[in-house]
């Protein structure tokens, strides 16, 4: 008996002590191992679609929200459903019935009948009961005001990943991080969500763009396009101070809530991404870089009256052969063969460091996707008329952008600026934003040559200039026409027909609130900037400073204005006199 109880005794122990290496080994050892394969059998990843933020313009108006839908999926094993079931099923997804049934057939255990339905359909469809049929929710991304401002804010795709617009740029901050959880599951398969756990949401995003002068722009130039049945046509407006972006429109459009119908070349944003030679426009470079070198005085005199110039065996005329012109009167009748006599003063090298130091010929930086750089060629490139051909905008090519933003150089008083259309984010639906930080300011040009160009640009709009269509009733306007042939790439030369007519300029011309340029391309009827372009111009200015409540300057003191539609007061003058000390 003693010696069989030791052994039971012995064998419990051993038993015991297999026991506990054992869990040892289970708990110590082999603790991650099986706490993972534990943690495998019990959760799954899921992807949790992440609602974008929201965008809203300066105001606070919406632009992007979400609509909060349903999808409707299928278990092919779990399926229970009676013919009858699946027509009605079918008529209420807006679905061929044949078409279902195919999907029924040949796809996988799991598939999506139909994507975004509206919870109304869906509410329907699961009185019908059918095993196997689920719902799953997902917020479909809605463009409030439709066309408007489209080619900013871009779109998205079915999955809500941004394919164009600040959609794309900023699709990071705007569905924030993550989107993948662990989730926990019974042992069927059923998963258990915490509260909230679909409900992610990412940065709510603030433009710099004003719907309220978007809409006046876009409405100008809908009319504009009629009139003249171009084949399109471009409005770039800014603050001409920090380079916030109020308003871009091009013209043929798209909505972006069914992006997918229209022809890509509705979706191009034309303000970044269609080059064209300036023609006129391009003058502020030569005008402003012989003015800066000391080349030439305001009061100069320069012969124009041939009408032409020979430049590397090309001869180069004017539009209307003028006599002696001072150089302000150069700049108001827009006359090549003195803007050529002022290039030719610079020579080639110093003429290309100002078309580089106004911005031509790479990127302005604005945060959308697609901008290109344009073109200007190095000096080592050019041929002997290179330097008449670039300085009267030729051998050149540009965006609307560009210009605008050179052109904002002279408007706040000589220095470089950054376009942009984003002011911020916020992470709730108010419209706070994180302010975008301004560099310091860079000076381009000095304010000598600023006053002088400015008095220039002044008279083009005023009796005598180009641009007198462009001229708005009780405030000034400094600007530029230009009116440009279209080179035939097959034929090789410039065509007789097609052209692209212009207008840029900055109002009122002292205290500038806004610039702008306004692109059409291929006008019938007429070619001129100053008369397809500048009446656009006068149009949309008459009705911006209308709407941001800016006095006219032959009526009242207009040293503090209202400039923005938050109706913020503001000093302009010291804006203004900051920016020139």
């Amino acid at each position: 008996m003693r010696r069989r109880n030791t052994i039971i005794y012995g064998i419990v122990i051993i038993s015991f002590l297999v026991v506990l290496l054992r869990l040892f080994d289970l708990i110590v050892i082999e603790h991650d191992r099986f706490s993972k394969r534990a943690e495998d059998q019990s959760t799954t990843l899921e992807e949790v679609q992440v609602r974008r933020g929201l965008i809203f313009d300066r105001t606070g108006r919406r632009l992007a929200v979400n609509l909060e839908q349903n999808s409707v999926y299928c278990y092919k094993r779990l399926l229970k459903a009676s013919d009858e079931q699946l027509t009605e099923m079918a008529q209420l997804l807006g679905i061929d019935y044949d078409n279902l049934k195919f999907k029924l057939e040949n796809s996988r255990n799991f598939f999506w009948l139909k994507r975004k339905v509206p919870v109304e359909i869906t509410e329907k469809l699961n009185t019908l009961s059918i095993g196997g049929i689920g719902v799953s929710p997902e917020a479909k991304r809605d463009y409030t005001m439709g066309t408007l401002a489209s080619h900013v804010i871009g779109f998205v795709d079915i999955d809500n990943k941004g394919i164009d617009g600040i959609e794309k740029l900023y699709n990071g901050d705007l569905i924030d991080k993550g989107g993948t959880f662990s989730v926990e599951k019974d042992a069927r398969g059923n998963k258990f969500y915490t509260e909230n756990m679909r409900e992610r949401k990412g940065k709510n995003m603030v433009l710099t763009i004003d719907v309220g002068l978007q809409y006046i722009v876009e409405r100008e130039l809908e009319l504009a396009l009629e009139k003249w049945k171009a084949e399109s046509a471009t409005v770039v407006m800014l603050n001409p101070y920090n380079g916030e972006i109020l308003a871009i429109a091009n013209r043929p459009t798209y909505d972006p809530n069914e992006a997918g119908k229209y022809n890509p070349s509705n979706r191009r944003n034309r303000a970044i991404t269609d080059l064209y030679e300036p023609g006129s426009t391009f003058k502020i470079v030569a005008t402003s870089g012989t003015l800066e070198e000391k080349l030439v005085k305001p009061t100069d005199m320069i012969d124009c009256s041939a009408g032409a110039i020979d430049v590397g065996g090309k001869r180069i005329k004017d539009a209307h052969r003028h006599g002696v012109l001072s150089f302000m009167q150069v700049i108001q009748k827009s006359s090549n063969v003195g803007t050529i006599k002022l290039a030719q003063r610079l020579g080639k090298d110093t003429l290309y460091k100002y078309i580089k130091l106004f911005g031509f010929g790479k990127k302005t930086g604005i945060d959308l996707p697609g901008e290109l750089p344009g073109t200007a060629k190095h000096p080592k490139y050019w041929s002997g008329v290179s330097i008449g051909a670039m300085a009267i905008g030729q051998e050149v090519g540009v965006t609307p952008l560009q210009v605008v933003t050179a052109y904002s150089v002279i408007a706040n008083g000589g220095y470089a600026i950054q376009p942009h259309v984003v002011r911020g984010f916020t992470y709730d639906d108010t419209t706070s934003t994180l302010d975008v930080k301004e560099d310091e300011k860079k000076r381009l040009v000095s304010k000598n040559t600023v006053a002088t160009m400015r008095a220039a640009l002044m008279m083009v709009t005023q009796q005598g200039g180009t641009a007198t269509y462009a001229e708005v009733e009780g405030n000034h306007v400094a600007g530029k026409t230009g009116t440009a042939q279209i080179f035939d790439r097959q034929l090789r030369h410039y065509s007789s027909t097609d052209y692209v007519s212009s207008f840029v300029g900055f109002v009122p011309a002292e205290k500038p609130v806004l610039s702008m340029i306004v692109v059409v391309w291929k006008p019938r009827g007429a070619i001129y900037g100053g008369v397809v372009a500048a009446p656009i111009f006068k149009n949309i200015a008459e009705k911006a400073l209308s709407y941001l409540n800016i006095p006219r300057e032959d009526m009242e003191d207009s040293n503090k204005l209202y400039v923005d539609n938050a109706k913020t007061l503001i000093d302009v003058s010291y804006n203004y006199n900051k920016l020139n000390n």
